[in-house]
Parts: C-alpha cells; sequence; structure tokens
C-alpha cells in the first residue's frame, strides 16, 4: 500500500492544481477526482498501475472508480505532511486493530460530543434536522487522562420554588439539584458529594436504536460497540454512588436490551440482578415496525448488595378493588379456591399440604377428621383428576377454620373449598405491567402538552405514573431517600418524586443531570410548573463551569469556514490543546487546512482541544485563568462542603 501511496505522490507532485505551499493537498486530490478532472484521468489512465486499480472495463470503456480512488487517497497514512497529520499524531484515539478489544479488557473513557453524550449529527438543534454531519467521538486511553474526572466547579447558581426564581445565598447540602453538563463528569463530580448516599438510580438513556422509537431530541443511533462504551463508563461510576441498600435501575428496548444485561451483570454480578421489568407503553404498537408492532419496552434492575434492598407493594388497581365485593370498609374480602395449581403444587413436592377435608352438608361442620357417615370426603384434585395440594396445612387449615374464614360450596356437582382473602393494602410487584397508565402518549407525551400548553416539546417522554410506580417499589416515604437520574430528558423522574411526595407526606429528594440545551426550556420548566402549587419544595439549578467546552460549543454551531478559523485563533490564544498537538507547523499549514470539507474542519478543531480541561475543576477555582468569580467560588465550596 506505501509503495503505491509513494507512487501517486510521485505522479502528482508536478500538478500545480493539487499544491498548495509547495506541498500536494489531499483535499485537492480529492475534489478533482469527485469533479472528474480530465487532468487527474488522464495521469492516472497513463499509468499502467493505477489503470489496473482505479479503472474497471466495461464493454471496451474504461470506467473510473472515483470510490475506489477516494477511499485510497483519504487513507491518514498518505501525504503524511498534509494538515490531517497534526491531527493523527494527537494520540487521542484507541484504534489499535486488535481482536481481543472488548469492552471486559477495555478502560478506555468515551466521550461524544456534541450533545446529549452520544454520538450524533454534528450541529442538530431540532428534532426534524437530519444532517449528514460528522460523527464526534472520542477515545480516550487510561495513560490521557488525568483531570478529566476530578470534580467539576458549578456556576450560574439558581433556586426556583413555587415564587420564581432567587440568588442562591447559601447552600445546605439538602437540596433537590438540576445539573446541567457532560454527565460522566457531573457523575464524577457527585462522587465528592454523594458517594454511598443515593437509594435509587433510574435512567432512560438513549435506545441506540433507529426510528419513531427514539427518546431524545436527536439522532439516537450509536455504533454499538461505542454505546456499550458510552454506558460501560457511566455505570461503573454511578454504581459507586449507591447506598449500601441502593438500587439500579435503567430502561432500555429490545435493540441492546440482551448487551445491556451482560454488561450489568458484570458491573454489578449477576447475583445483584433484581429482575426485568416488562412495561407496556405503547398499547397500539409501533406502524412503522417491519415485522412484529413493538408495544414494550423494559426495565433491568441490580442491587449493589445481594438481597438487601427491600420492595415495596404496588396499590391495588381498580379493577383489583373490585374483586373484593364482600364486607365493608377497611374488612372487604373476597373467596378464594383453597386448592393450590401452578408450581409447586404437586404432593411430591408437598406433602404436608395433601390431606382429606370432611364436610357435613346437613350440619355444615367442617372436620379434618372423617366422622360419621353423613360427612364426605374432599380432597384437593384438580379439574381434571390430577392430585394437587391445599394452600395451607392441617394446622394453619385449623387456624382459618376457627375465626370462621373458610367455607365448603358445591359449583357443578362438585365441591369446592374457600378461603377468605382480605384486600391488602398492595400488592406484589408482577414482571409484565400492562395497565394503561403506563401509556407514554397518554400519560407522558399528551401530559408534557398540557404543561406547556398544548405545545410539544419533547419526544417520547416515560409514562409519569411507571416511573412513579418504580421509585415507588424502592423508596419510602421517611427514608431521606435520594433518586438520581443522570439522563434527566423532559423531567418525569422529578415530577414523579414530588407527586410521590404529595400523596404520602414523603421526604425523597431528586438528583437530574442532563448536558442538552432543552434542561433550561423543558426540564426545568417542567419542575418549576409542578411546584407552582408547593410552598415548602424547591430544588438548585447549576452548570458545570466550562472551559474547553464553550469552544466546542462554538465550533458546532459556526457556519462558514471563515467563522471556524476565527474560532481558532481564540482557541490557540485561550485554550488548552492537546500536549501532543504542534500548533507551529499546523499554522504554516494553515492554507491547506482551510481546503479541507467544513465537517472536517469542525471534527479536527474538537480533537486538538484537552478533553481534561473541558470544564474548570473544582481544585482550581481560585485560579484567576479562570476567571472564576467571588461569589461561584463561595458556593462551590458549600456544595462540596456540606455532603
Amino acid at each position: 500500500m506505501q509503495n503505491l501511496q509513494k507512487e501517486l505522490t510521485d505522479l502528482l507532485q508536478g500538478e500545480n492544481n493539487f499544491v498548495i505551499d509547495g506541498q500536494l493537498n489531499k483535499n485537492k486530490i480529492v475534489e478533482a477526482a469527485l469533479k472528474v478532472e480530465p487532468q487527474l484521468i488522464k495521469l492516472l489512465i497513463g499509468n499502467d498501475t493505477f489503470k489496473k486499480h482505479f479503472f474497471q472495463d466495461v464493454e471496451g470503456v474504461l470506467v473510473f472508480d472515483k470510490i475506489a480512488f477516494q477511499r485510497f487517497v483519504n487513507n491518514k497514512s498518505f501525504l503524511p505532511d498534509s494538515y490531517t497529520a497534526f491531527k493523527n499524531k494527537i494520540g487521542l484515539t484507541i484504534n489499535d486493530g486488535s481482536t481481543d478489544n472488548y469492552i471486559t479488557t477495555r478502560n478506555d473513557v468515551t466521550l461524544v460530543w456534541p450533545h446529549k453524550d452520544c454520538v450524533l449529527e454534528g450541529g442538530q438543534t431540532k428534532e426534524d434536522q437530519k444532517r449528514n454531519e460528522i460523527f464526534w467521538n472520542e477515545t480516550l486511553a487510561p495513560d490521557s487522562v488525568d483531570r478529566l474526572l476530578s470534580p467539576k466547579a458549578f456556576t450560574n447558581f439558581k433556586k426556583y420554588d413555587a415564587q420564581g426564581e432567587h440568588t442562591v445565598n447559601e447552600i445546605t447540602g439538602n437540596e433537590n439539584l438540576v445539573l446541567k453538563g457532560n454527565n460522566l463528569l457531573c457523575l464524577s463530580s457527585l462522587l465528592k458529594t454523594h458517594r454511598g448516599k443515593i437509594k435509587l438510580i433510574y435512567i432512560d438513556p438513549p435506545y441506540n436504536t433507529e426510528g419513531d422509537a427514539n427518546t431524545f431530541l436527536y439522532n439516537n443511533t450509536f455504533n454499538h460497540s461505542t454505546w456499550l462504551s458510552f454506558m460501560k463508563n457511566r455505570i461503573e461510576i454511578a454504581k459507586d454512588l449507591l447506598s449500601f441498600d441502593g438500587v439500579f435501575s435503567v430502561a432500555i428496548d429490545d435493540a441492546e436490551q440482551h448487551y445491556l444485561a451482560v454488561l450489568c451483570d458484570e458491573i454489578f454480578g449477576r447475583e445483584n440482578h433484581i429482575g426485568t421489568l416488562i412495561i407496556q407503553n405503547k398499547p397500539s404498537g409501533r406502524t412503522t415496525d417491519a415485522y412484529f408492532a413493538t408495544c414494550h419496552e423494559y426495565v433491568l434492575f441490580y442491587s449493589l448488595n445481594p438481597k438487601v434492598p427491600s420492595i415495596n407493594f404496588l396499590s391495588l388497581t381498580d379493577e383489583q378493588k373490585k374483586l373484593y365485593k364482600e364486607g365493608t370498609g377497611e374488612n372487604l374480602y373476597k373467596w378464594r379456591d383453597f386448592l393450590r395449581t401452578g408450581g409447586f403444587s404437586t404432593p411430591e413436592e408437598r406433602p404436608n399440604s395433601y390431606y382429606p377435608i370432611y364436610y357435613n352438608e346437613i350440619t355444615k361442620s367442617i372436620s379434618l377428621e372423617k366422622g360419621n357417615n353423613d360427612f364426605v370426603e374432599i380432597l384437593p384434585i384438580d379439574s381434571v383428576g390430577n392430585k394437587r395440594v391445599w394452600r395451607k396445612t392441617p394446622p394453619s387449615f385449623l387456624e382459618h377454620l376457627k375465626v370462621g374464614e373458610i367455607k365448603i360450596e358445591k359449583v357443578n356437582g362438585s365441591w369446592k373449598v374457600r378461603i377468605i382473602d382480605r384486600i391488602k393494602t398492595g400488592t406484589r410487584p408482577k414482571t409484565v405491567w400492562v395497565d394503561s397508565k403506563y401509556d407514554a402518549s397518554a400519560y407522558g407525551t399528551k401530559l408534557l402538552k398540557t404543561i406547556f400548553n398544548g405545545k410539544k416539546v419533547f419526544s417520547y417522554p416515560k409514562s409519569l405514573h411507571a416511573v412513579k410506580d418504580i421509585i415507588n417499589l424502592f423508596t419510602n416515604k421517611n427514608d431521606n431517600s435520594i433518586v438520581l437520574d443522570f439522563f434527566a430528558g423532559s423531567g418525569t423522574t422529578a415530577h414523579a418524586v414530588i407527586d410521590l411526595n404529595k400523596e404520602d407526606q414523603g421526604n425523597r429528594k431528586y438528583i437530574l443531570c442532563e448536558q442538552m440545551d432543552y434542561i433550561k426550556t423543558v426540564t426545568s420548566e417542567r419542575v418549576k410548573n409542578i411546584l407552582k402549587n408547593d410552598e415548602t419544595d424547591y430544588f438548585l439549578y447549576a452548570e458545570l463551569n466550562q472551559y474547553n467546552q464553550l469552544y466546542i460549543d462554538k465550533i458546532q454551531d459556526a457556519e462558514t469556514k471563515e467563522a471556524l478559523i476565527a474560532i481558532w485563533h481564540q482557541m490557540e490564544a485561550g485554550a488548552f490543546l492537546s500536549y501532543q498537538f504542534e500548533r507551529k507547523a499546523f499554522n504554516e499549514r494553515l492554507e491547506a487546512f482551510k481546503t479541507a470539507p467544513i465537517e472536517q474542519m469542525k471534527q479536527f478543531l474538537v480533537e486538538v482541544l484537552d478533553k481534561n480541561q473541558l470544564y474548570v475543576n473544582y481544585s482550581e477555582i481560585e485560579d484567576e485563568t479562570y476567571k472564576v468569580s467571588a461569589e461561584d467560588i463561595k458556593l462551590n465550596k458549600q456544595f462540596y462542603a456540606k455532603k
């Protein structure tokens, strides 16, 4: 390959149209290939080697394969004196071609830009934009990560309650938090303040699926391995935030559910898998699916320690309550069959629960003793003649009989033993939830539109009731539980916590993390709206204090090459650049850089930034370089000191 590259360089270097600053320019050559310029075609077709490689004989006519030629020229080893050479020397991306590059053997930290910490179309700011732009994704090897995961400084502190916005004068350490910034770095910062203190983590990450099932306002598709690295980085940190009895839960769909479960098994241990919940979130099914109409999603649950968390029962539904027709008030009950069916219901499995019950139809007497001939013998036999067992052993049966909780009646010519089933305050949650209240359209999208006066501000928010019930399973009203959601989206988790606290006068707290700008216009606004009728509750809003991230935002928003060159000069003067980047050599080749497509220019400028300096570290807030205000210094010290 290198011999071919050298031969092509020798062939083209005498052509002035392909030269800038006395050197061949890769972008000029690619542009000529795209336009199928005669000058280039004549040179290539006149060379036997390249005639063979880049032309196809179609019925005696030679056709130029410009796709193959572009791939050849775009190889990063071709024209190493191009401006791209300085990018290739940065060394932040791991791409060693190893065949054992499994997620279990890599400890690299994956950062992805520019929004939502995921690979997406650069510059997309609206839901309906589908631009054919670059993907920004970088993997930092462990030896390239020094200060990236250090606690970060916060800025733009605000307090919101029923009366609106207030200046923050003091941080007590007991606030609800809404934090804007890269969630990997928010989580790392929370380790200093909340390690071992989070009772429940609930997240709804990007599902890595195509089509209308995407859950955020952006292109929701990752490369599979990148998505797994992305999730691994964040879940590993989140695990350290859980309390001893803490629970981690994550919503997901079919596209990655199986792989995410294996990843969580690895991080938490298979013995800590509590269960997998299936929620029917779209009863009508997706009409865009090619085969089955998807109508459900999953929620995976893991504990920090085996069998430590307790689980609460769910309240009975109205339909369930209607089944209890006997009695009054709190003493409602129904009669249920005393015969046990299903698993572990045979005499071989439960020998102590297989016994005869005797019944006198005249006197209505019930006994375990046969008595006289007026008593009939009733055995636990099912409708097809199989031996089964009773629900209770003989001593327990007698206890229920003594207090009038057993009756016998004839149904279709057969005797049936019944036992009282008194109404309960709740029921053990099942693994499949199909109640209409879990419909994400009715209790997610439509609910959110109601809050925002009919405007659609977010795609596919979760059903409020689904999130409430999940939180209700693992938190109690007076246990000071903290619920963390580091993919906050539209703010359903905070809404759910607030509603639960109102219903049972609880003291749960929430922490939301979100990088997308809609945290200001949707997430925070939703929470503020819910708090309007609450005179006691409030939340603290803060943002990670940006440094190099400011330049990434500018690069993303730039629309012209001239704007990008101006940003480069700003970066040169004030940004932290990769120590391996050759600034002087790059400036000498700046004219060549300007010939690159705007997407490549953006990607290059992002990659030369030092990712360890995206945000201001808390340890450096008093360094004058970062210009952190005295008020922010005071509040940051309170934020980190109070925990």
